[in-house]
C-alpha cells in the first residue's frame, strides 16, 4: 500500500540523517552520528574571514573553527574558549538555545557550505578589516533582505589592523552603499569617520525596546575606547533607531548603537569593538576588557541584541518590517502556528500534519510533513489570513528538507510557497540540509486583504524528498 510504503521510506531517510543504518530488521549506529537537533536553536555565524585577527585584534569566540564546541563542548567560563569574544560565545552557548559557528572563508548565501548564510539566523561582523567581495556583499544583503539578522561592529577611522588601506568604517560603509542588491542607503544610516578616544555613551529611555530591556538585563550605558558613531537618515529608512548616544548627542547624530531593518531582516550597529572585548585571547594580543567593565552594561547589550537579531526575543526595535505606514497593533496572525493542535485552522492533505517520530518537530510534537513518498505525489498545506491595513507583515517558517535525491544537480522534487497570487519561494531536493532553516518574507503588500498562505509539495516518480515545516508565523507591526 502507498501509505505503508511512505512510512517505511520516511523512517529510513530520517534515521540515515542521524547517522543510523537500517538493514532488514537490524538497527546499527553508523560512524559519525550527528547529534539530535535542539528543540529551539538560534544559529549565529561569527565572521573570521576578513582579518578579524589581524594586528592586535582577536575578534573570535574560539580558536576552534568552524565549531567552537571542539575546543570545549560544555564551556562554563570565558577562558574555556580562546578568543577576545569568548565571553559572548560562552554566554550564548550556556543558554542551550544557540548554535554558534565561525566562518573563515568567503561568505555565501544559498550554497552548500556548512557556514553558508542560509543555515543561520544572524551574522556577526566583528570589525572586518578587508573589503567584502562583490559576491559576498550580494550574499549578505540578500541574507538580511530575506529575514536574516546582521550585527555590524566597527572601530574608529584609521583602525587599519592589516595595513591594506581599509578600516572597518570604510568596509561597512562600502557594504551598505556599493552592493548589487540595494545601494540607496537601505539601512538608513552611515558610519562616521571619527576617532573618539573615550566615553560612556548612555542609552535612551525606552522600557519597551527589546534590545535595551531584554532577558539579559537592562542597558544603561556602553563604552567607547577609541571608536566612532553613526548618522541616522530616517528619510531613507524610517525604521532606523538610535539606542545609545555619545554624550551631548541625540536624534540623528552621535548614535553609538542603533538598530534598523531591511526587507524582512534586522540590523544592529555598534561603533566600537572594545565593548565586546573580554580581555582574554591568544598570546601576544593586548586586549581591553570592555565586556566586564562595571561602568557599562555591554554584555546585556550584546546578548539582548543577538536575541533580537535571531528572533529569540519578541518585540520590535527600529520599527519592525518594511512598509505599511499608519497605525497597526503588533500581532501574530496564523492560527495553530506550530501545528500542536493537529489540523485545526489549516487545510492540509491527508497525513501532512503529524506527530510521527520519523521526522522530528522543531519544537513540540507536531509539524507539517509534505511528500516523502518516493513516488509521484502532491501535498498541500494552506491557511487564509486577513492582514490589517496599515501594517507591515512578515511571513516566517522553519523548513527542513531531507532527500534521497541528488543535492547538487537537478531539482526533481519541489516545494512552492505562495501568499495570495504571489510566489514567494521554491525549494527542492537541492536545499536539503540537516536541521531546520529559518525562512522569512516581507508580505506587507498584502496589508488590507485576506490572503491564502499555501505550501505545495510536488514529488517525482522515484526517490523521496521530505519538506518538513514547523513554527510558522505571520507577524504584523
Amino acid at each position: 500500500m502507498l501509505g505503508s510504503s511512505r512510512s517505511r521510506h520516511r523512517l529510513t531517510t530520517a534515521l540515515a540523517g542521524l547517522g543510523l543504518l537500517v538493514t532488514g530488521a537490524a538497527l546499527q549506529v553508523g560512524t559519525g552520528a550527528a547529534p539530535a537537533h535542539a528543540a529551539t536553536t538560534y544559529r549565529v555565524l561569527f565572521d573570521d574571514g576578513h582579518a578579524e585577527e589581524a594586528g592586535n585584534a582577536d575578534w573570535i569566540i574560539s580558536t576552534s573553527k568552524p565549531d567552537p564546541l571542539s575546543e570545549d563542548s560544555s564551556p562554563s567560563s570565558e577562558t574555556d574558549w580562546t578568543g577576545a569574544l569568548s565571553s559572548w560565545g560562552v554566554a550564548l552557548q550556556k543558554t542551550g538555545s544557540y548554535s554558534l559557528k565561525t566562518a573563515t572563508s568567503a561568505l555565501t548565501y544559498g550554497g552548500s557550505s556548512t557556514t553558508d548564510l542560509s543555515n543561520f539566523d544572524a551574522l556577526v561582523l566583528p570589525e572586518p578589516n578587508t573589503l567584502f567581495t562583490t559576491a559576498e556583499k550580494t550574499a549578505i544583503m540578500n541574507f538580511v533582505k530575506n529575514g536574516g539578522g546582521l550585527f555590524m561592529i566597527s572601530d574608529h577611522t584609521g583602525a587599519d589592523r592589516n595595513s591594506d588601506g581599509e578600516d572597518a568604517v570604510e568596509i561597512l560603509n562600502d557594504l551598505m552603499t556599493n552592493n548589487s542588491v540595494d545601494s540607496t542607503d537601505p539601512f538608513g544610516f552611515s558610519i562616521d569617520s571619527l576617532d573618539i578616544s573615550s566615553g560612556y555613551p548612555a542609552a535612551i529611555s525606552d522600557s519597551t525596546d527589546p534590545v535595551l530591556n531584554g532577558s539579559y538585563g537592562t542597558v544603561t550605558k556602553s563604552l567607547i575606547a577609541d571608536g566612532t558613531t553613526a548618522t541616522l537618515k530616517p528619510a531613507d529608512n524610517s525604521n532606523v533607531k538610535g539606542l545609545v548616544y555619545r554624550s551631548g548627542y541625540s536624534g540623528n547624530t552621535g548614535a553609538f548603537f542603533l538598530t534598523s531593518t531591511f526587507g524582512s531582516g534586522r540590523v544592529a550597529f555598534w561603533g566600537d569593538s572594545s565593548p565586546i572585548d573580554d580581555g582574554t585571547g591568544q598570546s601576544g594580543n593586548t586586549l581591553y576588557d570592555g565586556w566586564n567593565d562595571t561602568g557599562a552594561t555591554n554584555a546585556a547589550l550584546a546578548l539582548n541584541a543577538t536575541a533580537w537579531l535571531t528572533g529569540a526575543s519578541s518585540g520590535s526595535s527600529g520599527g519592525g518590517g518594511g512598509g505599511g505606514g499608519g497605525t497597526c497593533t503588533a500581532a501574530q496572525l496564523l492560527g495553530n502556528p506550530g501545528f500542536e493542535s493537529g489540523s485545526t485552522t489549516w487545510t492540509a492533505s491527508s497525513g501532512v500534519i503529524t506527530n510521527s517520530s520519523s521526522e522530528a518537530a522543531r519544537t513540540g510534537s507536531y509539524k507539517a510533513w509534505l511528500d516523502g513518498y518516493g513516488s509521484a505525489h502532491t501535498d498541500t498545506l494552506s491557511q487564509s489570513v486577513t492582514i490589517p491595513s496599515g501594517c507591515s507583515a512578515t511571513l516566517s517558517f522553519y523548513l527542513h528538507v531531507d532527500t534521497a535525491e541528488t543535492t547538487t544537480s537537478t531539482a526533481y522534487d519541489k516545494l512552492t510557497v505562495t501568499a495570495g497570487s504571489t510566489t514567494l519561494a521554491t525549494y527542492s531536493n537541492l536545499n536539503a540540509a540537516s536541521g531546520y532553516v529559518l525562512k522569512s518574507f516581507d508580505v506587507s503588500s498584502l496589508a488590507g486583504t485576506t490572503a491564502t498562505i499555501k505550501f505545495t509539495g510536488v514529488e517525482g516518480s522515484t526517490l523521496q524528498t521530505s519538506f518538513v515545516l514547523d513554527d510558522t508565523a505571520l507577524n504584523v507591526s
